[in-house]
């Protein structure tokens, strides 16, 4: 199973990441080490929007989708506050 994933930066004016992994709970640990990508290091995450894939293709396919729609990026970020569970 791969996922797509976005994380919100827990800061006074937050940001948004997207990506993909096939382990979801190691990666948002790695964001928040600061050894997840270079763009994430120095920031504290949380993650607000899952989504589930059975092949790496349609994950990068949905991340790509996902980064490029400035709206539903908007969207999401603004409608979902936070996944308690991974």
């Amino acid at each position: 199973m791969y996922y797509v994933y976005v994380l919100k930066s827990m800061s006074v004016k937050p940001i948004t990441y997207v990506g993909y992994t096939n382990n979801l709970r190691k990666r948002i640990t790695l964001h928040n080490s600061g050894k997840g990508a270079k763009f994430t290091r120095g920031r504290k995450w949380t993650l607000i929007y899952k989504e589930k894939f059975k092949s790496k293709k349609q994950a990068i396919s949905r991340e790509y989708y996902i980064k490029k729609n400035r709206a539903l990026r908007n969207k999401i970020k603004n409608e979902y506050i936070y996944i308690t569970s991974l």
